[in-house]
Order: structure tokens, then C-alpha cells, then sequence
């Protein structure tokens, strides 16, 4: 009897053991590792609403949606011909401007001084005359044979004669001095005014020209040809996608375990065993509630933070919205002062 229940027994023993490393392993495979801290999240990147500085009609649109641009590639433009006008007409009063400042630098030209001299000669020979005038008038007056009324009429000719003899004084004096040197700072105030809007119309004639302000990929245009542009008006917005990031987030009871600079590996469906190395970029100051749309209703409860783990996007295959799994080595894996600029060389 026993001999028919040993074979039993054995095979029972074996389906026992069988269960129980069945059930090992198992436990083994559902036992989070604890030198990876896992995360969830999704894809994030930054958008850039262009537009242009100044209104204007549209001319040109040099890129199609879809279209990658590179930093300070030129992606439209508007009608640049009020704009060249206005520098036009900026450089025209700039020069006439400078002219007046190096008129005035430069004092009385020689023909000017020796026309100054000539009116000094020429108001003494006057006043010279008028004496002689005058001493002849004198003797006749006092002789009888001139009424006093001459007299007076011949000392008025002399009293304008040494007038004019001053004047002429002073004319060369002004013209061997030149010009006050506070009507060249003024000329130099202008000049500088002038050169400042030149310098404005310039500007907003290049801001005719709307450039990329980073790496990217156009997402959508919003105006076309013939519409037009003004500073409040969007052209196209400009997706940044490299680098991207991972908005994820993080439980408090991890969260010692995890600092900014940390190495990091992200996940994604879409290319299964490729895992794309990224860094932790910063890290929420402040607990929030874990957002309903990524975690189960008991996770609902607990107070997480969120985490940004950014990675370098070359090929665009990491995408706006890609649901990906983090992965964080807690071994061997000091922090490290990392750049989002690293992306771009």
C-alpha cells in the first residue's frame, strides 16, 4: 500500500515546488528594482508665436508647414518700400546735417574775412568824407553864408559815418572768431539726432525680414501672402523640439533620490529597445495633487512633484504628447551641471 502512494506523493512534491518558484519568480518580476527609479509622463517642447515688429503686407512666406529652420534662417517678409523710403530720406538729413556741422568747424572762409576788412575801409573812407563834409559845413554855417539846418544835417552824416565804422569793426571781429561754439554743439546735437534716426529706419527696414529665433520645425502658418502683419499678429508658430522633455512626476517618498543634472533613459513605444539618454532639468519646488489623466484613482490621493527630464531630439522622433517610461540609475549616477544648449552642438 505504501509503494502504490510513494509515486503520489512525488508527483505532488514537484507541482508544490513548481508552484513555488512559479510564484518566486513571479514576485521577482513584479518586485520594483531598486536601483532604477521608474517614471511616467509625456512628451513637452516649447512654441514660438513669430511675428513681426512693424505692420505691414505680406510678401513673401519662405517656409512650408512641416519645413525644419535653423537659427536666424529667414522665414518671411512684408513690403520694404515705405521702409526704404523712410532711410531714404533719414540719410538725406543726416548728410545735409553734417554739412552744416563741418560749415561751421571750418570758421569764416579767407574771401569772407578780406570782405569784412574791405567794409571796415570802406565805412572810414565814408566817415573820413563825412568830416571833411562836416569842417567845410562848419566854416560856411559860421561864415553866414550856409543856414544852421546845414549844419545839423552834415553832423547827422558824420554820426551815421562813425556808426557804420563800428559795425564793420565788429563784422570782421565775427568773421575772424567764426562761429560760437555753442551753435557747433548744437549742429554736433544734431547730427548725433540724426544719425539716431537713421539708425531706427534702418532697423525697421531689417525688421521687413521675419527671422527663426531657434533650431525648429513649422507647425502652422497663419497668414499668407497678402494678409497683413502687424506686432499682434501672429505669421506662423515655430515648434522648439530639440531639446524636448519629459513632464513627468514624481512621489514624495522618492523623491530624495533624484537630483537635477542626473542621467536618465526614455522609453517609448514607438522605438522599442532604443532608449534615448536624457538628464533631469529640474524638479518642482512645490507638491501638487498627481494629475488625473496619468496616474490610477489610488495614486489620485498622494502628493507628488513635478520633474522635467529633458533629452536631445535630432531625428524628431521624440513627439508632442508621446506617452514615455523614465528610467533613473541610482547607482553610479552623480548629478552633473548639464545645459539644455548642448542640444545644439
Amino acid at each position: 500500500m505504501n509503494n502504490k502512494k510513494r509515486p503520489l506523493i512525488i508527483v505532488v512534491l514537484l507541482i508544490v515546488a513548481l508552484a513555488a518558484g512559479g510564484a518566486y519568480w513571479w514576485i521577482q518580476q513584479k518586485k520594483p528594482d531598486a536601483d532604477v527609479l521608474t517614471l511616467y509622463g509625456n512628451i513637452d517642447i516649447r512654441q514660438v508665436q513669430l511675428a513681426f515688429n512693424d505692420a505691414g503686407r505680406v510678401s513673401e512666406l519662405l517656409v512650408q508647414e512641416g519645413d525644419a529652420v535653423r537659427k536666424g534662417q529667414a522665414v518671411a517678409r512684408i513690403d520694404a518700400v515705405r521702409y526704404q523710403d523712410a532711410v531714404d530720406r533719414a540719410q538725406a538729413a543726416l548728410l545735409a546735417q553734417k554739412n552744416v556741422l563741418a560749415k561751421l568747424k571750418a570758421g569764416s572762409r579767407p574771401q569772407e574775412i578780406a570782405e569784412a576788412r574791405a567794409g571796415v575801409d570802406a565805412a572810414l573812407a565814408a566817415q573820413a568824407n563825412a568830416k571833411a563834409t562836416y569842417a567845410r559845413q562848419k566854416t560856411l554855417v559860421e561864415s553866414g553864408f550856409l543856414p544852421r539846418q546845414s549844419l545839423d544835417n552834415v553832423t547827422q552824416q558824420l554820426d551815421t559815418a562813425a556808426a557804420n565804422v563800428q559795425r564793420a569793426r565788429q563784422a570782421l571781429s565775427l568773421a575772424l572768431q567764426g562761429p560760437r561754439k555753442e551753435d557747433i554743439a548744437a549742429a554736433q546735437a544734431m547730427v548725433k539726432a540724426d544719425e539716431s534716426a537713421l539708425a531706427l529706419a534702418q532697423r525697421q527696414l531689417s525688421d521687413t525680414v521675419l527671422y527663426a529665433p531657434d533650431d525648429g520645425v513649422v507647425e502652422n502658418r497663419i497668414l499668407e501672402v497678402g494678409d497683413m502683419a502687424a506686432p499682434q499678429t501672429p505669421v506662423m508658430t515655430l515648434a522648439l523640439n530639440n531639446p524636448v522633455w519629459v513632464r513627468a512626476y514624481v512621489p514624495e517618498t522618492e523623491l530624495g533620490k533624484i537630483a537635477p543634472g542626473m542621467r536618465a533613459d526614455i522609453l517609448s513605444d514607438s522605438f522599442p529597445g532604443q532608449p534615448f539618454r536624457g538628464w533631469i532639468g529640474n524638479i518642482s519646488p512645490t507638491a501638487e495633487f498627481t494629475p488625473k489623466s496619468v496616474e490610477t484613482t489610488e495614486l489620485r490621493a498622494q502628493l507628488v512633484y513635478r520633474v522635467r527630464v529633458y533629452a536631445c531630439n535630432p531625428d524628431q522622433r521624440l513627439r508632442l504628447g508621446m506617452p514615455v517610461t523614465v528610467q533613473v540609475p541610482l547607482l553610479n549616477n552623480a548629478p552633473q551641471s548639464v545645459s539644455a544648449h548642448v542640444c545644439q552642438h
